[in-house]
C-alpha cells in the first residue's frame, strides 16, 4: 500500500516542526531520560526520515547531502496525516534503551524478515486488456455515496517496511513486519478519521485528526473520469524528486488503496494508470490474504521494487497489492516481498470506529 503511506509519505499543510515542537511529541523518555546530545540525534534521525517522504527542511534539521535517492519507508498512515507523535511514530520505530541491535546497513538484512517470492517477469502484451477488464468490474462496483458526517470504512491485512533506529551507535536496521489486520476510517473530507491497528498502534487506537492535504473522498470524486485528463491531472501532480511515470503510478496507487471513489472515476485510474510507461502485466500474483491474482506493475528504477495491483482472475476486483525486489538494490535481494496488502472489506458507516454498514446514503 502506497501510501495511502498511505501515500507514499507524510503531507501536511503544518509549517516544519522546531526543536520545542518537535521534543513534545516526542514520546517520554524512559528513567534516567536521554542526554541531550541523544535527543537530538533521536529527531535527527525522525526529522531525516520524515523530510525522506515530505521534501522540506528547516533551519535547525537541513536536509541531508544530494545523493541517490534512498528506499522510501512504505509506513505512511494515510496520504493527508498530519505530522503528529503517532505519525512519528508509524514511520520510524525507535529504539531508544541503546545497545548492539543496530546494522550499518539500512536494509542489507531485510530478507531475513521478509517472505521471498519466485521472480517472475512481466509482459507489455496483455496490459490494457487487463486494465479494460479490472476498469468495467470497478464500473459495476455498488458503494452508495458517503454524507459528510460519516465515515469511509477499510478493514485489510498489511505488511510494511519497519525502521529501527539505535541512537547509542547512530545505526538503523529495516525489517518487514509481520502481517496484521489494520482498520481504518475516515471521512470524506479527509479531516477526521482513526487507525486501529493492534500490535503496532496503541491498543485502542490512534486519531487521524487534522487540517491535512491528501487525497480525500471528495477531492478524488472531482477527478476527470476522461482517461488523458485524468493522467494529465495525476501528472501535474508530480514534483522533481523521482521519476515522474513513478510517481504518477505510486498516485494512483494511493487512490485505489485506502479509500473509495465513485465507479467511474475507479475504472478511469486503472485505464490512465496502463497508459504510464513502464507498466507491465505479472500473471501470477498473491496478496496478503493468500488470494491469487493477476496485476498491473511497475518497477521504480531506483529502488529496484515492482509495485503490484493485484486482481482477482475472474472478476477481475481488486485486491490488494504487492511490492517485489527485482534488482537488487542496497543489498536487497531479488524476489524479496518488501511490503504486501489485502482489501478485506469496504463500506460506509455513521461514526468513527463503527463497523456497522452505514444507512441513508444516497447512491
Amino acid at each position: 500500500m502506497k501510501r495511502p503511506a498511505w501515500s507514499r509519505g507524510l503531507r501536511s499543510r503544518q509549517e516544519p516542526l522546531d526543536h520545542a515542537e518537535l521534543a513534545r511529541l516526542l514520546p517520554a523518555p524512559g528513567d534516567p531520560a536521554l542526554p541531550a546530545d541523544r535527543q537530538l540525534l533521536l529527531e535527527r534521525h525522525l526529522m531525516t526520515q520524515i523530510q525522506q517522504q515530505t521534501g522540506p527542511s528547516s533551519p535547525e534539521f537541513p536536509a541531508p547531502p544530494a545523493g541517490p535517492r534512498p528506499r522510501p519507508v512504505r509506513r505512511a498512515l494515510l496520504i493527508g496525516t498530519p505530522i503528529t507523535a503517532a505519525a512519528l511514530a508509524v514511520a520510524i520505530a525507535v529504539n531508544v534503551t541503546g545497545g548492539s541491535g543496530g546494522t550499518d546497513s539500512d536494509t542489507a538484512n531485510l530478507s531475513e524478515t521478509a517472505p521471498v517470492v519466485p521472480l517472475e517477469p512481466g509482459t507489455t502484451k496483455t496490459v490494457s486488456t487487463v486494465a479494460e477488464k479490472a476498469s468495467r468490474a470497478a464500473e459495476t462496483e455498488k458503494y452508495p455515496v458517503p454524507r459528510q458526517d460519516q465515515y469511509i470504512y477499510v478493514n485489510s491485512k498489511v505488511s510494511y517496511l519497519s525502521i529501527d533506529v539505535n541512537v547509542d551507535t547512530d545505526k538503523t536496521k529495516t525489517t518487514v513486519q509481520k502481517l496484521h489486520p489494520r482498520e481504518v476510517w475516515l471521512s470524506p473530507d479527509g479531516l477526521k478519521g482513526w487507525l486501529y491497528e493492534p500490535g503496532f498502534q496503541p491498543e485502542e487506537g490512534i486519531t487521524l485528526d487534522g487540517d491535512v492535504e491528501g487525497w480525500s473522498y471528495n477531492k478524488v470524486s472531482k477527478l476527470p473520469t476522461a482517461t488523458d485528463a485524468l493522467l494529465e491531472r495525476i501528472y501535474a501532480d508530480t514534483n522533481g524528486q523521482s521519476s515522474r511515470d513513478q510517481q504518477a503510478f505510486d498516485t494512483i496507487s494511493e487512490m485505489i488503496s485506502e479509500q473509495i471513489a465513485p465507479p467511474k472515476i475507479s475504472a478511469a485510474l486503472y485505464r490512465a494508470g496502463a497508459k504510464i510507461p513502464g507498466v507491465v502485466v505479472v500473471d501470477h500474483a498473491k496478496d496478503a490474504a493468500g488470494r491469487a491474482g493477476i496485476a498491473l506493475a511497475r518497477t521504480d528504477e531506483q529502488t529496484g521494487e515492482r509495485t503490484e495491483w493485484i486482481f482477482d482472475k475472474k472478476t477481475y476486483e481488486y485486491l490488494g497489492s504487492r511490492g517485489v525486489q527485482v534488482k537488487e538494490v542496497d543489498g536487497v535481494k531479488p524476489g524479496t516481498v518488501v511490503e504486501r496488502t489485502a482489501i478485506l472489506d469496504r463500506r460506509i458507516v455513521n461514526e468513527k470506529k463503527s463497523r456497522a454498514v452505514a444507512s441513508g446514503s444516497s447512491t
